[in-house]
């Protein structure tokens, strides 16, 4: 998300890098382009035109500190007006008072609020809470289906509503059976519309006079741009909602919906969808949205990323296996699973401090995924005592191999030879000549939770970087390092 505007705002401060000081004539000039940059990425207008304001009052006449730029002043000032622009501080459930808590889904018609409620119920059962999923919504085919659908997924709590039934009637009757089954927050997915009339506006208001809930949660298709806006604040005038949930944030929305929420509705932005799985929503933290808009990375949601699927004893263990150089196969799979977990390679690049901005520049990253779906295709088509002992895997095991994962012998001869070589330079690192000072043991069980690292990601020539679950060795696309050599040898004859 915002993509096209973190573009934008990086060339504006680029400019402004080569001048020696802040003066009002070249402020205006970079405010000038991040009027345009907000426009363009769909902000209101208005906004725009109080942000710049802000901006500019803030920028000039600030003395710039020694040792930093006129640009990183300014980044500095935006960046602190951005996180304003976007709400503050993280603005989390209010869930307290009477129990259990009721959280009210609204929302127009295909706005996404039943796949909503279903992320949002698993997402606060990791938080160690018991949710319990009301299907309210008696009007569309199949809603009600759907919403038990995904409770049986999450293996969740749903309340066995049926068309015949009174919306307000759900509501009540719900709560009091999730009181019953000491449900700790009751999650109820109500009816839309295609448009914004009265008898919706008439039934919500029913059914929170009813059920007093904590939070009412606005859930918006950041898609339609400043029209998800103008839905939110009809909707806040009749019901005085909480926050928004935002849908569809990994596509190309221009990000305008996020920015200008806030400002007009007074309700803040609390949860972002960030794909279609129960699992890709994310908790909406200004501080670290504005990081990325800027360029920055996010390297707290990367490392939350990377606790859900590492726990501390697995990569102590791990950790032992390096120390002694006993990494194997099977180990490599693991690291390799859990780092698709974490999400696209992409995604997970745009969150690097550093890298945020160069996804354009690493290649071909779809290439990349490919190349990661044959290393895990060919790992699986050998047998657990294969990956454990890869010293055993002949000829006739490869040609086998090849087959069962659909890929050459040269394939898997490159992966063996690779992750030899991988093995190696680990062994070298943990046990280095009595000259070189060992790594200490806090850092090894830190190791083990990140694997090899990044530097080994397909095609890329980049050195490792800490912190990420990684342990893919290198797998360079195009020809292998053999035909290379047999290539160069052939050019040598000719000229000879």
């Amino acid at each position: 998300m915002f993509e096209s505007l973190t573009d934008r705002l990086t060339n504006v401060f680029r400019n402004l890098s080569g001048r020696a000081q802040l003066t009002e004539a070249n402020i205006q000039d970079a405010l000038r382009e991040v009027r345009i940059a907000l426009l363009e990425a769909d902000v209101n207008f208005k906004i725009v035109k109080e942000f710049v304001d802000r901006v500019r009052e803030a920028a000039i006449g600030v003395e710039v500190m020694k040792g930093v730029t006129p640009a990183q002043q300014v980044i500095k000032v935006v960046h602190e007006e951005l996180v304003r622009l976007l709400g503050g501080e993280d603005t989390e459930l209010k869930l307290g008072g009477k129990q259990p808590a009721v959280i009210l889904m609204t929302g127009l018609q295909g706005s996404g609020k039943t796949t909503s409620s279903g992320k949002l119920a698993l997402l606060l059962r990791k938080q160690k809470m018991r949710p319990y999923l009301v299907p309210a919504d008696v009007y569309r085919p199949a809603a009600i289906d759907q919403l038990r659908t995904l409770a049986r997924q999450l293996d969740v709590p749903c309340f066995e509503s049926t068309v015949e039934m009174n919306p307000v009637d759900i509501a009540v009757r719900a709560v009091e059976k999730a009181q019953e089954q000491q449900c700790t927050v009751v999650i109820i997915d109500t009816a839309g519309r295609l448009h914004i009339d009265e008898p919706l506006m008439k039934e919500l208001e029913g059914i929170k006079a009813a059920v007093q809930p904590q939070e009412i949660l606005f859930v918006a298709d950041a898609m339609t741009g400043q029209d998800a806006v103008t839905a939110a604040s009809s909707f806040n005038e009749h019901l005085g909602i909480t926050g928004v949930v935002l849908t569809k944030m990994d596509g190309d929305a221009r990000g305008g919906a996020a920015l200008s929420i806030k400002s007009i509705t007074g309700a803040p932005v609390k949860f972002v969808g960030m794909g279609e799985k129960l699992s890709e929503m994310e908790v909406f933290h200004p501080d670290r949205v504005a990081g990325r808009i800027l360029g920055m990375g996010d390297v707290l949601t990367l490392l939350e990323k990377a606790q859900e699927d590492i726990k501390a004893e697995e990569a102590a263990a791990l950790a032992k296996k390096m120390e002694k150089a006993k990494f194997d196969l099977e180990d490599f799979r693991t690291q390799m699973r859990r780092m698709r977990k974490m999400g696209s390679l992409e995604s997970i690049i745009k969150l690097i401090p550093g890298l945020s901005g160069m996804a354009d520049k690493l290649g071909d990253l779809a290439g990349h995924e490919k190349e990661l779906n044959r290393t895990e295709a060919i790992l699986n088509s050998m047998t657990a005592k294969e990956r454990k002992n890869p010293d055993i895997i002949n000829g006739s095991r490869r040609a086998r191999i090849a087959r069962g994962s659909g890929t050459r012998v040269q394939d898997v001869n490159q992966l063996l030879r690779q992750f030899e070589q991988m093995k190696k330079m680990m062994q070298s690192v943990m046990h280095p000549p009595k000259h070189m000072p060992r790594i200490p043991q806090g850092m090894m069980n830190r190791l083990g939770g990140m694997g090899p690292g990044l530097g080994g990601l397909p095609g890329m020539d980049m050195p490792g970087m800490p912190g990420l679950p990684m342990g893919m060795p290198a797998m360079p696309s195009g020809k292998s390092a053999t035909k290379k050599k047999r290539d160069k040898q052939k050019r040598k004859n000719k000229k000879r």
